[in-house]
């Protein structure tokens, strides 16, 4: 780690490189009174450098809870949040329900099935409580389990106006799986920021969105999750907490929303969103894993 660190420091010092790779246009910045600040934002040179060698547009909003320092870099730009959703789904329904309701079987048919039904797949004859729909949306990112979360709520409409209702009034879901990945630069549908949903998360998983039992029960999906082990994981050192929530996408998104727990300091939430300008881009983690360490280098010095 004391090596890793040493490396993030002297690269962020190299001047920037005199020509790059062009970068994907990207959308206009969303405003928002999270984003208003009297202040211009501060640069980080790494976090450019690293678009320019991944030929990716990155978003990356981070705050340590503990001394309230921020790392924000385009961090009120639009991107596609693909199957972030489902960590947020998961808290409106916990949102709307007392914990016994987690018990309730909920029956689909194959036609409900999709290519990411990994979990889904094999309950189709019995169905699935509430419960486990949460377990396979959030640690195993299954598009169906996320779509009945959605179902049960009424709508994509209902996840936005429940995160309305906790105070984001910039992320807006309009449509499901697996219609949601298709990330087309430019489309507001089924976009946030990484600052909104950073905020998102650190409401639902630290603050007071969700009573404590609630809570505690997302907190320990987000914990378990089993498909960001090269995202935020890999760039935090061994031994820490993490709870994430990732997502996939066309045109190379790459998403990580997650809260870490550093063993001598609060918590440190950090929002990692990326895309490129094809639409069949190739997905590099690498670009999640280099982002986090810097976040988590910088935040915790």
């Amino acid at each position: 780690m004391t090596t890793r660190r040493a490396l993030l420091k002297a690269f962020a010092l190299l001047p920037l490189a005199g020509c790059a790779t062009t970068r994907p246009a990207a959308p206009a910045p969303t405003t928002s009174a999270a984003s208003s600040s009297t202040r211009p934002p501060e640069r980080h040179d790494h976090l450019l450098d690293l678009e320019r060698t991944f030929d990716a547009r990155l978003g990356v909003y981070a705050v340590a809870t503990g001394s309230g320092a921020t790392i924000a870099h385009q961090a009120d730009e639009r991107f596609a949040f693909c199957s972030t959703f489902k960590g947020l789904a998961t808290a409106a329904v916990l949102h709307r329900n007392p914990m016994a309701y987690l018990d309730t079987v909920v029956a689909y048919t194959e036609a409900d099935l999709m290519k990411s039904s990994a979990i889904t797949r094999r309950h189709v004859a019995t169905g699935m409580t509430v419960r486990d729909l949460c377990d396979a949306a959030v640690r195993f990112s299954d598009g169906t389990a996320g779509n009945l979360l959605l179902r049960d709520l009424g709508g994509p409409a209902e996840l936005t106006a429940y995160l309305r209702g906790i105070g984001d009034d910039v992320t807006r879901m309009d449509r499901i799986e697996p219609a949601i990945v298709e990330a087309t630069p430019g489309d507001p549908r089924d976009t946030t920021t990484p600052r909104a949903i950073g905020t998102d998360y650190q409401r639902i998983v630290l603050g007071d969105a969700l009573p404590a039992d609630k809570r505690e029960f997302l907190r320990d999906l987000l914990e378990r999750s089993a498909t960001g082990a090269r995202r935020i994981r890999a760039g935090v050192p061994r031994g820490w907490r993490v709870a994430d929530k990732t997502g996939t996408g066309d045109y190379g998104t790459l998403n990580d929303i997650g809260v870490v727990w550093p063993p001598d300091s609060g918590p440190l939430v950090i929002a990692i969103m990326s895309s490129k300008s094809t639409v069949d881009a190739e997905y590099d983690e690498a670009l999640l894993a280099e982002t986090a360490a810097y976040v988590v280098d910088t935040l915790t010095r």
